[in-house]
């Protein structure tokens, strides 16, 4: 136990926990806005199977740690000279589903598609269901990638365990209000959405060729267009409330 509370080991750590959350920002996002046609009380549950399932994921990928790092990068099969392993069809797939998703969520609030109809009796079961499968499909692409960063970052793990469970349970407290800021302003809803297309593209070139991705540090660049893109959107917010202010003023 002395060497998890040496100096190193506890920078390591906080610099893990706070690591873990901003790279869980995309996941809050799209936990967020997957969940947004659910009556609050399966909010609730949905958001707590969330993070009971995205603990049970991490912890299960860590505990399995020397098994991924001898065989995430292992050869599986090659088309056409190209080689894919385990890591790059876990990009690959979770990319292209987090981008068909979020397009198609893109598509229905832009045309205002209404769902097919669903029986009474089905209708709050089916959607559910389908919300925590979509739910465990893209968390268990972030949790690889988050486990990713916790190998490279913490030597010991146990603190790589208690640092991601920390992170998922600071990230299911803050859920509740991103969730309902996004619901508020579809302005930002949509701006959420968008992130979410650059992220499933930078999860697909990853996928492809991991080693270039890297080279041309993606994502930083889409991390950075966000926080740039939601600094202005906040400062049109203000804008927005200011005349709105000015006019109910002038009004009255």
């Amino acid at each position: 136990m002395e060497h998890l509370l040496t100096a190193s080991s506890i920078i390591s750590f906080l610099t893990l926990v706070l690591m873990e959350i901003v790279l869980g920002i995309d996941n809050v996002i799209f936990v967020s806005i997957i969940m947004g046609r659910l009556s609050e009380q399966k909010k609730k549950v949905a958001r707590k199977w969330w993070m009971i399932l995205g603990i049970m994921m991490r912890v299960i990928l860590l505990l399995s740690l020397s098994w991924l790092l001898k065989n995430g990068n292992r050869e599986l099969f090659a088309i056409f000279g190209k080689s894919f392993n385990l890591r790059s069809l876990i990009m690959l797939g979770g990319g292209l589903f987090l981008l068909v998703k979020t397009v198609g969520e893109i598509h229905h609030k832009i045309e205002g598609v209404e769902d097919k109809p669903i029986p009474k009796n089905q209708q709050q079961v089916s959607s559910f269901l389908r919300i925590i499968i979509q739910i465990v499909l893209v968390d268990m692409v972030f949790s690889f990638d988050s486990i990713v960063t916790a190998v490279g970052m913490a030597q010991h793990i146990e603190i790589m365990i208690v640092a991601v469970m920390i992170a998922m349970f600071i990230m299911f407290l803050f859920s509740v209000k991103i969730a309902s800021f996004i619901e508020k302003h579809p302005t930002v809803k949509m701006l959420a959405l968008s992130f979410l297309v650059m992220v499933g593209l930078v999860l697909i070139i990853e996928g492809w060729d991991a080693d270039r991705a890297h080279e041309m540090h993606l994502k930083n660049y889409v991390y950075f267009a966000m926080a740039f893109s939601f600094g202005v959107e906040l400062l049109n917010m203000k804008q927005r409330k200011k005349i709105n202010s000015e006019i109910n003023h002038s009004t009255d």
